[in-house]
């Protein structure tokens, strides 16, 4: 049975043995983008008798705001969270989809108005309601001149396709630029293809987080992640604790990062 995550972790000893783990954390080796998939959602709401995955959501939501208070806390440069990907829009149940949306947006809105955090939608705006894109859109807009934790929000996501988008847009600037195909395929470069990505500028996930015990990419930040740590937590979204979140950065410190090697 998946405990009410808003009661969990709350007792003297559990914030005392927080407080040691922050002490603990060496700031110079804390990842500089960490990449969120928060899963279990539905799960967490099933295990707690609700008949509306809606409960779920919204509680995975609500973590994802202290998930970014502990990021920004720590020193983390760059979030990336996974909200809603293509996949989602096309197979959801449509009740179940426009509870999502709703969420979401309410999400969004309220990221836009946290301390001087900058918010970024990452995905496509085609294929989303037109009131979710204008969220994202003045959110963008309205965070724009932060300087603080930089929030990439996947909404309407797919790392393949991300990765076709940044194809064509480079075919699309060699062509307006009158150069030949063969010029393009002599020129192409893995950092060029980086550059017309839609995080294109940020560096890229150095830790990508999964909650609920699933051990796969799904089709998140398939480009980005391909020298990323990862770190699985078994804990359903709803009820990641901050502990969970420090032993992964503790985690991270600890490994020797390879690189592909």
């Amino acid at each position: 049975m998946a405990r009410d995550s808003s009661n969990a972790g709350r007792g003297p000893l559990y914030r005392l043995y927080i407080s040691r783990l922050r002490r603990r954390i060496d700031r110079s080796a804390v990842p500089q983008h960490v990449a969120m998939m928060i899963d279990g959602n539905r799960r967490w709401a099933r295990q707690l008798g609700y008949e509306s995955a809606a409960h779920g959501h919204r509680a995975g939501a609500a973590k994802m705001r202290e998930f970014l208070e502990w990021c920004d806390d720590i020193g983390v440069k760059v979030v990336s969270l996974y909200l809603l990907s293509n996949d989602n829009l096309l197979k959801r149940d449509s009740r179940e989809l426009d509870d999502l949306v709703e969420i979401i947006a309410d999400l969004v809105e309220g990221l836009s108005r946290e301390r001087d955090w900058r918010v970024q939608h990452v995905g496509r705006m085609e294929g989303l309601p037109d009131d979710l894109a204008g969220v994202l859109k003045d959110a963008e807009e309205r965070t724009r001149g932060n300087t603080g934790l930089h929030v990439n929000l996947a909404v309407g996501y797919g790392g393949r396709g991300e990765i076709v988008d940044a194809v064509r847009s480079i075919i699309a600037h060699h062509d307006k630029s009158g150069g030949s195909l063969e010029e393009l395929a002599e020129s192409l470069t893995p950092e060029q293809i980086g550059e017309h990505l839609y995080t294109g500028g940020l560096p890229d996930p150095d830790l990508v987080i999964r909650t609920s015990g699933e051990q796969r990419l799904s089709d998140f930040l398939l480009w980005q992640s391909a020298h990323s740590e990862f770190y699985f937590v078994e804990a359903l979204g709803p009820d990641l604790r901050e502990v969970d979140f420090l032993r992964a950065i503790r985690d991270y410190a600890d490994r020797d990062r390879r690189y592909g090697g």
